[in-house]
């Protein structure tokens, strides 16, 4: 808000002060003809001006400080103005400050020559004094606003920025706490729901997958299963195995979480939708809800798949005992081309030193099975 004031009290400033605030640089190789100007634009309370009779050090000049309006001359020896003109419009700045053409060359063709590179305004000499601070003044305002606009709408877009990065942050954590409430009501925990969703971002990498979705993959992961707040407890903390119709329903739990991500068109809560329906669909097509097969399941449903199965293969919890790293290997190795995309499993194994890295990192708790012992 303040600096939305800064840019208002600005701009007020800017028509009362009669921009004597720009810094205006003076080119002539005559030093009576920049003696002349310097006098009659101080007079007129233009105080930050600069000046040179050397054509050569325009282009130093400019990169050095923050010009706001050249005077320049165009019959000068060694180079001329239009040629320092050229050197200033090769540099392909969107920041060139405006060029009021002084000289004796009243013809037609150098005053379109200087327009076409670039010249804003032009002025033949003899000149009159008043005509000269009148056409400065307007030049310098349309320059100071021009910048004034920029850093004004510089400031609009970070503001706009770091707004739509706190209306991320907070889908985010929505999108996370919905994930805990999955876990809450099943009997995995947030470990394994951190090493799934590193894993899934491992083979997102691999797999070619751009940063922004890698990172997306990463965040949208961990809803993969809240569909199972809508499975009944007797069907989802049953200890022994479920008979075919409790199994109907259980399935149903990517649907169900497939709705509740639903309505929302946002890039995360869309990738988490895609993976809540898919992550339990088949590369040879008897997975379910759809019995989609081959390529026809998304990318993102086919890796957290691979990544689901493989943590919670080698995961301890209090009704089962893990799989050796070896035997869940062995399991994915004989499941390629039916659970498992082939290709997958091939990048799955190059960078199993970075998942077993991420299963070191964010390992179970020793405690948190002290009464499983």
């Amino acid at each position: 808000m303040g600096s939305k004031a800064n840019h208002e009290v600005n701009i007020d400033s800017l028509a009362e002060s009669g921009t004597k605030d720009g810094t205006i640089l003076l080119v002539d190789d005559e030093p009576v003809n920049i003696k002349l100007l310097d006098r009659a634009l101080s007079s007129s309370n233009y105080l930050n001006l600069l000046s040179t009779t050397d054509p050569h050090a325009v282009l130093e000049i400019f990169r050095q400080h923050d010009i706001d309006l050249i005077i320049l001359d165009l019959n000068m020896p060694g180079m001329n103005g239009f040629e320092v003109m050229r050197q200033l419009q090769a540099l392909g700045s969107e920041d060139l400050p405006p060029i009021l053409i002084l000289t004796a060359q009243y013809d037609q063709e150098h005053r379109i020559h200087a327009l076409k590179l670039g010249a804003s305004d032009y002025v033949t000499k003899p000149f009159s004094m008043e005509e000269l601070l009148a056409r400065v003044s307007n030049l310098l305002q349309v320059q100071l606003y021009r910048k004034f606009m920029k850093e004004r709408n510089e400031w609009l877009e970070q503001r706009v920025s770091e707004r739509t990065k706190e209306l991320y942050d907070t889908r985010l954590q929505i999108v996370r706490r919905l994930g805990r409430a999955a876990e809450f009501r099943d009997n995995e925990t947030g470990m394994h729901i951190i090493r799934m969703s590193n894993i899934s971002m491992i083979l997102a990498e691999a797999a070619g997958m751009c940063p922004r979705d890698c990172e997306l993959i990463l965040n949208a992961s961990p809803m993969h299963d809240i569909g199972k707040i809508g499975i009944p407890d007797y069907i989802l903390l049953k200890p022994a195995k479920l008979d075919p119709s409790e199994w109907e329903i259980m399935k149903t739990h990517t649907t169900i979480g497939a709705e509740i991500l639903s309505g929302d068109d946002s890039e995360l809560l869309t990738m988490a939708r895609i993976i809540a329906l898919g992550h339990h669909e088949k590369w040879d097509g008897s997975g379910y809800p759809e019995g989609l097969q081959g390529e026809h399941i998304p990318l993102v449903g086919r890796i957290v798949a691979l990544s689901d199965v493989f943590d919670a293969l080698t995961s301890t919890r209090p009704y089962k005992k893990g799989w050796t790293l070896e035997a869940a290997l062995e399991y994915i190795d004989d499941n390629r081309g039916k659970h498992f995309e082939p290709h997958l499993v091939d990048l799955f194994q190059e960078r199993l030193d970075d998942i077993l890295a991420i299963r070191k990192k964010f390992a179970e708790p020793p405690q948190l099975f002290w009464s499983a012992v």
